[in-house]
């Protein structure tokens, strides 16, 4: 048994256009950002949904949006997700990118979350 649960919206921008992106976000939800030094890829929109973590990610690719799926076993997770229709896409360190059915990209990743948020809204699997 493992647990699960949706723990990101990560709105993926080009490199070049992830600045103004986050602006442009940050404006158009009323929300305020904010920065990690150890994740500079990142820009954090505060508090747009709570419990779930919204930020712009500067990528070298195509403008989208990604979920991530935090929990507490990924190779569990992983593999139930293929068994609904998910493929691989790639892995960097402990985040398994997969492409659902239809096309969107999801992560995978080990629980990142507060533990009694985590602890109070995941979902068991057998």
């Amino acid at each position: 048994m493992h647990r699960s649960r949706l723990y990101a919206l990560i709105i993926d921008a080009p490199r070049d256009e992830a600045g103004k992106a986050a602006a442009f976000w940050s404006a158009a939800l009323g929300a305020g950002l904010r920065t990690d030094p150890a994740e500079p890829q990142f820009t954090g929109l505060a508090d747009v949904v709570p419990g779930l973590i919204t930020a712009v990610q500067s990528v070298d690719d195509a403008p989208r949006y990604h979920l991530d799926i935090e929990t507490d076993d990924v190779a569990a997770e992983v593999e139930r997700l293929r068994g609904l229709g998910a493929t691989p896409v790639s892995r960097w360190l402990d985040c398994h990118v997969l492409r659902a059915p239809g096309g969107h990209l999801l992560c995978v990743i080990p629980v990142a979350s507060d533990g009694e948020l985590f602890e109070a809204t995941a979902t068991r699997w057998p």
